[in-house]
Formats: structure tokens, sequence, C-alpha cells
């Protein structure tokens, strides 16, 4: 007995021991991560780095979610050439009437080089606001210039839970050059695994020091002051200027973007969100290809001897036998991005539409400085809105086909390569506008609509908007890849509107302080409808400051334009209700003989009557509007009618209103007594 109980305990006593080697083993793994966990807490603590989360309270709006300036930081290696964003408010807390749509994308999508008013959300903005006077739209668009579809897939998972009604996405040219793009030079090696997981680890506080001393360490042995050495972002961004069609890094890029954009697509699927994913448009016209293939002279011997004699003869103005030249050359070798380019424009020249668009599509994929998407990414983007049932093609392609001559998109809708103008601008917002009426994503119209052309016509652009965006463009041009001028070319400035134009494009002043001192210009003239355009525009700007849409209103009215000052009565009613905006709206939509919309504002003064108004009155008057012009419709030739509708309006001191029936019965029956005697009354009121 005692034998065997000296045996069990050197049994336990072994046991024992084997734990304990155990702990100290765990121990010995996790004790590194608890110091690095213990790093990390401390780095939190003292608020070192950034908070890469993609939505932060907006500053002085405790109510409001705006999009997280350092939310690009993820995405971005080099901290000095990352982008932000707008600064779109958005509620914490979503209202019942409100549609919240937001926006993912690069620099097109955020209306480069206007920014602002410019960018197609702001134009569909507006047309909403008109057509749904009633209904509240939070349009956020948070896409950022630089990036591709790996920030475009990360942020559609962050969006889920902000409730979102619709989704529009507009991304692929930068698929090669943007942030963790396949040519890129801020790019991670390795499998998509390996560049997911650094994006995680990018959200660490520890791993932002380490990436920062690194720079910083970077910097100090650098040769030269500065890290960009004075070359543009679109150069900073650039490793590999030549990625030929069919190569690996070509079809590593085709890949990123297919898995990307999937995934993106695919959460947004699976949350029953639906998507508004555009194909991608670029100059293919008026855009010679930024570099073409070399071509082997061994393999292909007769390529550049048939491809000089073809630029010679355009030189000498001979298009056919240019033509067979370039026809020669691009039998021998057919990837060659000029000369399928001066085929396009040579087919051009002999009335072949058909086959001119064909070269230029070739030009462009065959182009190997990827700045423009080549035609698979859109083959991609077709199959992806096959896959998922919540994805939408919105062909924005073929709208600007149609709206381009001979069906060649080019400098009449693009200002370079790839970022539209403002009429483009304008034709984007169209096709969401209409893919987004198609899918139910907006309610029925129960006002006169705003069509495309009124919004061209109405939308609050000003000079300065353009010349800047213009400015912009041209300054873009004289560096590479197109090195259209010299640094020493000068813009003359001949007023005030192209003088804030060139500081708001050079960044001497902000967009906001331009439109304040146009504002205060307008209004010390007088210029009424000139100033409420600028306040429209501010408007858009701050979606959520009811102040610029009240505004805008007065000065509407001021300018005697009652159907836009009732639309922005309307937006500054929704965001802060009150008596006098109510009593404002109702009057002016009976001044527009509009008694239907004017009854739910009326209403409300009547139940809000903080001023005592004999307003019960004037609704029984309205009540008696709406009945007599309903009659009418089935008694359109009944002068009687018309005329008591002029008496109920003057009644209730709508002159305007009871002059347009009085015209409408003189116009039939020039000695009509009744609208004689009305008249007269009118003339004394």
């Amino acid at each position: 007995m005692n034998k065997t109980r000296f045996h069990d305990n050197g049994t336990q006593a072994v046991l024992l021991r084997q734990r304990r080697i155990l702990m100290i083993k765990i121990i010995s793994i996790l004790f590194p991560f608890f110091i690095l966990g213990a790093v990390e807490g401390l780095l939190r603590v003292f608020n070192y780095g950034h908070d890469l989360q993609l939505f932060i309270t907006a500053p002085g709006k405790e109510d409001y979610y705006v999009l997280n300036p350092s939310a690009s930081l993820k995405y971005f290696s080099n901290e000095q050439i990352a982008t932000t964003g707008n600064k779109e408010l958005f509620k914490k807390v979503k209202d019942t009437n409100s549609i919240r749509i937001f926006v993912l994308g690069e620099s097109t999508t955020i209306g480069y080089p206007y920014f602002h008013n410019g960018s197609f959300h702001r134009w569909l903005q507006y047309r909403l606001w008109h057509n749904y006077p009633n209904k509240q739209f939070e349009i956020i668009n948070i896409s950022l210039t630089g990036v591709n579809s790996y920030t475009v897939a990360g942020f559609a998972k962050e969006i889920i839970p902000y409730q979102p009604d619709a989704v529009l996405i507009y991304t692929g040219h930068n698929e090669y050059y943007g942030a963790l793009g396949a040519g890129s030079t801020d790019k991670v090696a390795g499998s998509p695994f390996m560049i997911k997981l650094v994006l995680k680890l990018r959200e660490l506080r520890l791993t932002q020091l380490i990436s920062n001393t690194f720079n910083k360490i970077r910097f100090l042995n650098s040769t030269t002051n500065s890290p960009a050495d004075g070359k543009t972002r679109m150069e900073l961004m650039v490793a590999n200027q030549q990625i030929q069609i069919g190569s690996e890094l070509y079809k590593r890029g085709i890949e990123q973007f297919t898995n990307n954009m999937g995934q993106a697509l695919g959460v947004l699927d699976k949350a029953h969100i639906p998507v508004f994913i555009s194909n991608l448009v670029s100059s293919e016209y008026d855009l010679f290809p930024f570099i073409s293939a070399p071509v082997d002279s061994i393999k292909y011997p007769d390529f550049n001897k048939s491809y000089r004699e073809g630029q010679d003869l355009i030189a000498k103005g001979d298009s056919i036998a240019a033509q067979k030249a370039f026809l020669s050359a691009n039998n021998i070798f057919g990837q060659h991005a000029g000369c399928n380019y001066y085929l396009g424009l040579l087919s051009l020249n002999a009335r072949d539409s058909v086959a001119g668009k064909a070269y230029f599509d070739n030009a462009r994929d065959y182009d190997v400085l990827r700045f423009r998407a080549p035609s698979k990414l859109n083959e991609v983007i077709a199959q992806l809105c096959t896959r998922y049932k919540q994805a939408h093609l919105v062909d924005v392609r073929s709208v600007f086909e149609v709206n381009c001559l001979a069906h060649i998109i080019g400098e009449s809708l693009l200002l370079e390569h790839v970022h539209p103008n403002l009429r483009g601008y304008s034709l984007m917002s169209d096709a969401f506008y209409q893919a987004l009426k198609q899918e139910g994503i907006l309610p029925e119209n129960t006002v006169e609509t705003m069509d495309y052309h009124q919004l061209r016509a109405k939308m609050p652009l000003t000079a300065v908007d353009s010349l800047s965006g213009a400015y912009k463009i041209a300054n873009l041009k004289r560096s590479w890849p197109f090195n259209q001028g010299t640094n020493n070319d000068t813009t003359i400035i001949n007023g005030p509107e192209e003088q804030w134009a060139y500081e708001i494009a050079f960044r001497h002043t902000s967009w906001a302080t331009v439109m304040k001192e146009l504002l205060t210009n307008y209004s010390r003239t007088q210029n009424w409808n000139a100033a409420a355009k600028v306040l429209s525009a501010l408007a858009l700007e701050n979606p959520t400051e009811p102040v610029y849409f009240e505004e805008a209103a007065n000065n509407y009215g001021k300018a005697d334009n009652l159907p836009e000052a009732m639309c922005f009565f309307q937006r500054a009613f929704l965001l802060a209700p009150s008596f006098d905006k109510a009593r404002m709206i109702f009057v002016l939509a009976l001044q527009l003989d509009k008694p239907k919309e004017a009854l739910p504002y009326l209403d409300y003064a009547i139940a809000n009557n903080e001023r005592k108004m004999e307003l019960q009155k004037v609704r029984t008057l309205v009540l008696e509007v709406l009945v007599l012009q309903e009659t009418i419709q089935n008694e359109p030739g009944n002068l009687h009618l018309l005329n008591q509708i002029a008496t109920a309006y003057f009644k209730m001191g709508n002159i305007t209103g009871a002059s347009r029936y009085v015209d409408k019965v003189l116009e039939k029956e020039p000695k009509n007594a009744e609208a004689l005697a009305l008249s007269n009354q009118l003339k004394k009121a």
C-alpha cells in the first residue's frame, strides 16, 4: 500500500511539474502579446495616432455623423499623399421621412475638378429637392481621390449599420495607380489576404507608430527636401508606367477589381441594400494615348517603317495613303495604342464611325499607362450586376455616347482623360436619377417635376465654379503625363470672378469664402436672383443649415421667382418647422394657384397660430377653391366657375391668384361683366 501511495505521489509531482512547464510556455508565448497590448492601450490612452473608423460625431453637431478625415489613412501608407473627402453631415437617428443615399468612388465621383456643387450627386440632390418638396434626402458622398476598389469595398462594409436606402458607386479608373493598386507606388506586396491583413493592422496605434517612425527615418535619409519633390499626386502614385494588356500585372488589376467589387456588392446584397453601380467613361476621340507598347524591332521589323510613314503622310495631308500605311503597321502588330488611335481618326475622316469607334476603344485598351480603365472593367461591372439581385447597372457610358458626335466620347463631355465637365456631371446625375426612379427608390412624384433641361438651366453653379475647374485642369495638363505647356504659362485675370476662381483653384482661399464675397456683392447691387443662386449653392453645401434655405427663399421672393421661393421655404420648414415658414409657404402656394399644396401648411399654421391670425376663414375659402377646381375639370368652359375661384382668392387676399383667373375669363370673353367688376376691385386693392 505504501509503495502504491509513493507511486501516486510521484505521478502527481510529475503532472504538477508538467503543468508548470505548460503554464510557463503559455506565459512565454502570451507575454509579448501582453506587452504589445499594453503598449497599444497606452497609445490609445494618450491619443497617439488616428482613429480610422469611417464616421465620427460632427464637430459642433452632436446629433450628426460626418466622414472621418482620417479614414483614408487605412488605405494610404504615405500620410502625405492621403486624401480627405467631403464634410457631409447625416443624422445619428434617421428620420422616418428621410431617404439616405451613400455615394462611393474616386475623384470623378467626388466631382473633380469642381468639387462642391459640380459633382453629380449635388446635381441629383438639387433635382430631388424640387421634385419631392416634402421629402428629406441625405446624400452622403464618401468618395476620395486617389483610391480604388479596395477603399470602395472597405467603405461598403462599414456603411451597412447606418441604414442606407441606396448606395451609388462609380469607380475603376484608379485600379492600377490608386492606393493599393497593382501598379501603384503605394501598394502592399503579396496576396489579397495579406493586403487585407495589413489594412486591419493599420487600425492599431502600434502599427501607426512603427509606420510613422519608418517614414521619418526614410525622410531623414532622403537626399531631397520633400518626399514629393515637386511631383503631382498622379506622378507620385505611379510605380509601373507600362502595364501591357494581357500581362501579369494587367491581370492582377482586373482580378483585384473583380474580387473587391464582388465583395462590396455581395455584402450590400446580403444586407438587402440596393446598389446602383455605373460603368465607366473616358476620353477616346480627343486624347492621344499616353504611352504605346514598345514594338520589338526584331520580331516585327517592318512596323516602325509603316508607322512613321503613316505619320509623315498625315503631316502632308494625304489621309487615304496614311490610312493604308497605318493599316499595314496594325496588321504587323495590332496592340500599338498610337497606331489604333490614328486609324480611329482616319476612319472618322472616311465617315466610318463604327470602325473609328472600334479603333479608339483599342487605343484606350492598349495604352500601357493605365490612367483610363480598360474596357474589361466595364464587362466585369455588367457581369457583377447579373450576379447580385440588389445590384443595378447605371449605363452612364451609353448616355455619354448618345450625347457625343459619332457616339465617340471626347472633350464635349470630358475635361481630359476621365473627368467630366459640368454638362458631363449633369448627365451622370440624370442617369442615376432615372435608375433610382425605375427601381422604386424614389416615391411617385406628387408635384410638377424638374426635368433634366430645367435642371441644367437652374442648377446654382456660378462662373467662379466653372472657372476654378478650368484653372485646375489647365494646371494639371502642364504636368506629367500630359505635359501640355510649361510652368511659365500664365493665366490672364480680367475681373473679380476670375481672380476668385484662380484663388480657389490654387488654394489661396476657400470656396465658402468666395461664395460669401459673391453674396455680399450681389446683395449690395440688389441683384436678388444672383444672390439667391449663391445662397442655393451654400444650401447644397450645408443641407443641414435652415438659414441658407430661408435666405435663398427670401431672395428668390425679392426677385419675384415665386416657385423657387416656395421650394426653398419648404426645405427650410423640413429642417426647422415654424409658424412663419408655414405661413410663407401657404401664401406662396396660393399665389401659384396650388391650393392642395397650401392646405397642409395652412393646417400647421392654424395648429401653431402664435400670432392669433384669422386663418379658419382662409381655410374655408381654400376648400371652396379645391371643390371649384375639381368641378371645372368637367366644365372647362364655365366662366362663372372661373369667376368664383377668382372671387374666393380675392376674399382671402390672394391678389395674384385672383388676377390670374380674371385674366383667364377676359381672355375668353373680354366683356364679361362679372370679371370686369372684379378686375376693377383688384385694381383698387
